[in-house]
């Protein structure tokens, strides 16, 4: 036997060993989008829907927990409203959403409901993430559900997120998820069976079986969210994007191949833990899943601080603010050269900065009172972005 054929061997054992762990995985984050749960007309697929839940109760039953993050409240209510397509409008997503949700929860129910379980919903927000408290209280409340044995089914709250505080897309949900849950791995359902080089619709794509880091993605075609359907807001980069921050093992496959993926076997692409996922999932949520609502600038010796040394953002190191933001709001952290090196929560709405800049914190507690002196940025609110 040659020694390339043992190497590629070794490695074929090396892949199937590490997919072994969503067979065993006592907690697993599952995830569809809402190609694979509605008719392309906007209406609930009852069929798709039971052919899932049939997987997922099976994985039930052999007692193991699922937690399902269920996208499809917009789309669902698309058809009752009239709308043919997704609207752009947010007032009008939200009442597509309002619609949708109760129909897509009805469903669930009456689907799991065959195999005698329960679920409950749980809908988000990326406040539920990024505030210390909301992030517990959202952490017992899935903790709490899956020791009752009921499935919780978890969505964007649509209904009231904006553009400035939503996820973006239910796979980047799914990833914090699994981090809130202490998942053991995540399944990212999709209209598509795995990652592919290029269009798989094409001669010559091939099917990507493992990503082990950014590197193996040089060279593929990514595209967007499916066009033809327009349901949804995700597409294979945000679902790459999702794999990147888990911090679990995660397979990308299409709802067909739940079963066989939940059981670890050769199906989809599978995506080895990164080393990025290790940050908290606040930490996570602010650098995948925030837009900085405004800049602040700073000098050469706070951005070292910040980057370097990773300390707080004081008012001394600033130069500079943009933008119209509130305190609590993310905002960018920027050097002179107009580079974003961090982005962080600000404990200042952004008219009060210029009076502060350049200012001693101690200085500003003499001169201003003692609840000026704090940190623009605390550490803890703080994540380094790619520099």
């Amino acid at each position: 036997m040659s020694s390339e054929r043992s190497a590629v061997m070794t490695a074929g054992d090396e892949l199937a060993r590490a997919r072994e762990v969503f067979a065993g995985a006592r907690r697993i984050v599952v995830k569809a989008g809402s190609s694979s749960l509605t008719t392309p007309l906007g209406t609930i697929d009852a069929d798709r829907v039971d052919a899932l839940v049939d997987v997922l109760a099976a994985r039930r039953a052999a007692g193991k927990e699922i937690v399902f993050v269920s996208s499809g409240a917009i789309a669902a209510g698309l058809g009752p409203l009239g709308l043919a397509r997704r609207p752009s409008d947010l007032a009008l997503q939200q009442a597509a959403a309002s619609v949708g949700q109760g129909l897509l929860i009805a469903r669930y129910t009456s689907s799991f409901a065959r195999y005698g379980l329960t679920v409950g919903q749980v809908l988000l927000t990326s406040n539920d993430m990024i505030r210390r408290a909301h992030h517990r209280n959202a952490q017992r409340t899935l903790d709490q559900l899956l020791a009752l044995g009921i499935v919780p089914i978890v969505n964007e709250n649509d209904t009231v997120a904006t553009d400035e505080i939503r996820f973006g897309d239910n796979d980047r949900l799914a990833a914090l998820v699994a981090h809130l849950t202490r998942a053991d791995a995540l399944l990212l359902l999709s209209d598509v069976d795995a990652l592919y080089t290029g269009d798989p619709r094409r001669p010559g794509a091939r099917r990507v079986e493992q990503v082990r880091e950014p590197a193996d993605l040089a060279g593929i075609r990514i595209g967007g969210p499916n066009q033809a359907r327009k349901v949804g807001t995700g597409g294979m980069i945000t679902k790459i994007e999702a794999a990147r921050i888990a911090g679990v093992p995660v397979v990308l496959t299409n709802a067909a191949s739940a079963a066989p993926a939940l059981a670890g076997e050769p199906v989809g692409t599978y995506f080895h833990p990164s080393r990025e996922s290790r940050m908290s999932t606040r930490h996570l949520w602010l650098a995948h899943a925030t837009t900085g609502q405004g800049r602040i600038v700073l000098d050469a010796g706070a951005v070292e601080a910040v980057v370097k040394r990773r300390k707080s953002l004081l008012p001394a190191g600033v130069t500079g603010v943009e933008g119209d933001f509130a305190a609590g709001d993310p905002v960018d952290l920027c050097g002179a050269d107009g580079r974003v090196v961090a982005r962080g929560l600000v404990n200042y709405d952004a008219g009060e900065i210029p009076d502060l800049m350049g200012r001693s914190t101690r200085w500003l507690a003499r001169e201003l009172g003692p609840e000026y002196e704090r940190e623009i940025i605390h550490r803890d609110d703080l994540v380094i972005l790619d520099v």
